[in-house]
């Protein structure tokens, strides 16, 4: 891996960073995988936040945010970089949450954007 200064394109705020360590810590967690921030088509404003553990690939940008594993899709930062995840944890809202820049309109579901 290159140990150059790595750009992150997206930023994780505390409480992200502690449930997706909580998550990395829990039996029989594949720790060869890596967390996966990027999109997918669909969703009701055009475009999905995808995010999850999973193998790193060719193509993918390799990066570290606070020592947890990550991987993008180089494809994707045109649409993510900027972006903020935070984690929720109250008994309405729970789960993990993006703001993000670069999109232009967002639906009520918070996973689901347009650029």
């Amino acid at each position: 891996m290159d140990t150059m200064t790595q750009t992150v394109p997206v930023t994780l705020t505390a409480g992200a960073i502690t449930e997706i360590r909580r998550l990395m810590n829990e039996d029989g967690f594949d720790t060869t995988q890596h967390l996966r921030i990027g999109v997918k088509g669909g969703g009701c404003s055009g475009m999905t936040y995808v995010l999850g553990f999973d193998k790193a690939e060719a193509e993918d940008e390799r990066f570290t945010i606070e020592g947890i594993p990550c991987v993008m899709n180089k494809s994707h930062q045109l649409y993510l970089y900027g972006m903020e995840i935070d984690w929720q944890g109250g008994l309405n809202s729970r789960g993990f949450t993006f703001s993000n820049p670069n999109a232009s309109k967002t639906c009520g579901c918070g996973t689901s954007f347009a650029v």
